[in-house]
């Protein structure tokens, strides 16, 4: 990921109805939620959270899918994976052990995507 793709996805999460979905998605892998859902848990009405989420799909943060009349949508763990590489990439000068910490925190909640 690159700088300004990071600069979006951190935007995107600096709203707390964005952040409370995005963090709402995490935790509905990786099944999903359709959109109403994701209004309806959130207490929001439908309308402000199409934009809201696609806002997040925008920085590229959740990702959708139809699924008969539903648009279910995730969490896309490979951009947020990209966002925290690249603040994390160059860390502690040249002494990754110093990270290890940091980075054993943020692995297991992010599985891979076959």
């Amino acid at each position: 990921m690159e700088k300004m793709q990071t600069i979006e996805a951190f935007s995107a999460l600096a709203q707390p109805t964005r952040m409370d979905a995005f963090r709402l998605l995490v935790m509905h892998e990786p099944d999903g939620l359709p959109a109403g859902e994701i209004a309806r848990l959130l207490d929001i009405p439908q309308n402000t959270m199409s934009t809201h989420l696609a806002i997040l799909a925008r920085a590229g943060l959740i990702v959708s899918e139809r699924q008969s009349r539903s648009i279910i949508y995730r969490a896309n763990f490979a951009s947020i994976r990209g966002a925290l590489n690249y603040l994390l990439k160059d860390c502690c000068a040249g002494h990754p052990d110093i990270c290890a910490p940091l980075i054993a925190d943020i692995i297991p909640c992010c599985p891979p995507r076959a």
